[in-house]
């Protein structure tokens, strides 16, 4: 691994260059809602909880970025992968718990999201 300065205007691994501020964008509504509907969580949610955080966490990261320097700085570099940051990692690791939390949630466990919520 090494580090490499990368200014990145689009979206995950270079993809829609130039779309900075329409990101920026996205970034604020998706903060915005993961917000909202943190509140209406029940306590007893860990990894559901933690999928939002890592989420929410990312996506201010990159989005402070995107206001201060007018680009996401990527600088994770494993040479076979695009180059990335950690704010992008957190949004990843949070959307995988969260498909996790979805595709092997019970039915008892929505029954109890239901009562508790």
């Amino acid at each position: 691994m090494t580090v490499t300065h990368v200014s990145n205007t689009g979206a995950a691994f270079g993809l829609f260059r130039d779309y900075g501020l329409f990101f920026a964008f996205v970034a604020v509504i998706v903060v915005v809602g993961i917000i909202a509907f943190y509140r209406y969580l029940p306590p007893r949610q860990g990894l559901l909880r933690l999928s939002l955080g890592l989420q929410l966490g990312g996506a201010l990261g990159n989005l402070l970025d995107r206001i201060r320097v007018g680009s996401v700085v990527d600088f994770i570099d494993f040479k076979i992968w695009p180059v990335f940051n950690l704010a992008d990692m957190a949004i990843v690791s949070g959307v995988s718990i969260l498909a996790f939390v979805l595709l092997f949630s019970t039915q008892e466990d929505e029954q109890k999201l239901k009562v508790e919520g």
